[in-house]
């Protein structure tokens, strides 16, 4: 299971995911951090938490079908993927599609 875990984080604890992993050698998990719990809810609103859902096993899907999906206009949830996009929680397809790269979504507020 391409699980990630979403989540509040210091740069302290950044240091020490890499550091286990470079010791052991083992994989500790996709893990994207926010400074802060502001900063994770200004990024993670409810639209862009409901894209993430209606795209979780859905494999590459165009914005149109998205929008779709999610009962919006194609141009408020382009500018949602992109800023899905620029945080690392969807990528870009070379067929110009979106995907998100994960089975399953986990919050995790520390």
């Amino acid at each position: 299971m391409n699980d990630v875990t979403i989540g509040v984080t210091c740069p302290k604890e950044t240091s020490e995911r890499f550091f286990t992993a470079w010791e052991t050698g083992k994989p500790q998990g996709a893990y994207i951090g926010f400074e802060s719990e502001e900063r994770l809810f200004k990024t993670l609103t409810l639209k862009r938490w409901k894209i993430l859902k209606v795209m979780t096993g859905a494999g590459e899907l165009a914005i149109r079908e998205i929008a779709r999906r999610v009962n919006r206009d194609v141009k408020d949830v382009h500018g949602d993927v992109i800023a899905l996009i620029n945080c690392g929680l969807l990528d870009r397809t070379n067929s110009g599609k979106v995907l998100l790269p994960y089975d399953e979504k986990q919050l995790r507020a520390a």
